[in-house]
């Protein structure tokens, strides 16, 4: 187990039982909490949280695997200082990630392509869901969902909880592997299209 957390640095004792009955341990759950406490292995919280004032509308969740998908971008630093961005979507029936897109440049074209790869490997869903960024709002995407006849849902801006599945998913990628992983940068002449997913 403690080789494991090593390992793991931002895994809670739930998914570390998981990991370890794959290995072929049995252990009760609760005696796994018991020595992970006793370990002192708790996941620590990274910075503060802001807590909400006042009621909020809950957000109504999918009963159906795509019944609705999430969209959204995260963006980070190689180690030489060059900028990349991942897009993420995130089905919010099942909380399953569809596709994981890494590259130093993302626009509409090329977010439109992986959205069709999706809904041919996948089916159509009823609704998408993102907020008002550049490439999520392009001719390209409008054209994307007006021909393939998609609902697409921007949230209002500058409240990314109504978005909060993937945004849940956005903070767990980027705690659990961007802030633990070293992602070099391409050598000079190698800074093409693919560099970055390669790497990742």
């Amino acid at each position: 187990m403690k080789a494991i957390a090593h390992e793991r640095h931002r895994f809670g004792y739930r998914r570390l039982h998981v990991l370890l009955r794959r290995e072929g341990f049995v252990v009760n759950h609760k005696r796994l909490f018991r020595l992970y406490r006793e370990e002192r292995l708790k996941v620590r919280r990274r910075g503060g949280r802001k807590r909400a004032i006042g009621t909020r509308a809950p957000m109504m969740i999918p009963m159906r695997p795509n019944e609705r998908w999430s969209l959204d971008f995260v963006s980070d630093q190689l180690t030489c200082g060059r900028r990349f961005r991942m897009l993420t979507v995130v089905d919010d029936c099942t909380r399953e990630c569809l596709t994981l897109l890494a590259d130093t440049s993302l626009s509409g074209v090329r977010v439109a392509r992986e959205l069709d790869r999706l809904v041919a490997e996948r089916g159509r869903p009823g609704m998408m869901v993102s907020d008002n960024g550049s490439e999520l709002t392009s001719n390209a995407i409008l054209a994307w969902a007006d021909a393939a006849q998609v609902e697409w849902h921007d949230i209002a801006q500058g409240k990314p909880m109504q978005n909060a599945f993937i945004e849940s998913f956005n903070g767990r990628l980027r705690d659990e592997l961007l802030n633990e992983t070293h992602v070099l940068g391409a050598e000079p002449g190698q800074s093409g299209p693919g560099q970055v997913a390669a790497r990742l």
